[in-house]
């Protein structure tokens, strides 16, 4: 007897973020299909009726993190409270899925070309939202980058005092310079 259709979609999601939280803590390398499966509580024959590789899991999984965080950004949102929200604490210290553009950072520009592809894709996103609430495009990128290096910098070191100047300065508007 076939799963219901509603099963299959779920058991997928239960992958995906079990994928994000897991590569979003330890990068492609560390983690196996069968870290992802367990983590999931599915079996590793359940992965091939999902995915067809690793490198496609990751992809996808990148795209999971980046929505699961988007969702919680109101569309109300303008540029000051995004930058708030990527640089609270909650997101610069997650023990799940993060953001991937900061998460990951280090670990994509070694992976195939569909996995880079898909970064590029959420980064256009992120620079989408931003274009959308009034910033122009090279403002839309500059504050994209300072999130994503704020972030990645400040989960890659180990003073934390430090990472704190390195947030507080992250969260001030530009005009405060």
């Amino acid at each position: 007897m076939a799963w219901h259709p509603e099963h299959k979609k779920n058991s997928k999601n239960r992958i995906l973020t079990s994928a994000a939280n897991l590569f979003s803590q330890h990068g492609y390398d560390k983690v196996a299909i069968d870290d992802v499966m367990g983590a999931a509580q599915l079996t590793r024959g359940a992965f091939y009726s999902h995915f067809k590789s690793k490198s496609e899991l990751y992809s996808k999984a990148l795209i999971h993190a980046a929505k699961l965080r988007a969702n919680q950004v109101n569309d109300s949102y303008d540029a000051e409270d995004i930058r708030q929200f990527y640089l609270a604490d909650e997101h610069v210290n997650a023990e799940h899925a993060g953001c991937p553009l900061a998460f990951l950072v280090s670990d994509i520009s070694h992976r195939d070309e569909q996995v880079r592809a898909t970064y590029t894709a959420v980064l256009n996103n992120i620079l989408t939202k931003l274009e959308n609430t009034g910033l122009t495009r090279t403002a839309a990128i500059h504050q994209a980058l300072m999130m994503i290096a704020t972030v990645a910098v400040s989960r890659a070191i180990t003073d934390e005092s430090l990472k704190e100047e390195l947030l507080t300065v992250g969260r001030q508007s530009p005009q405060h310079e």
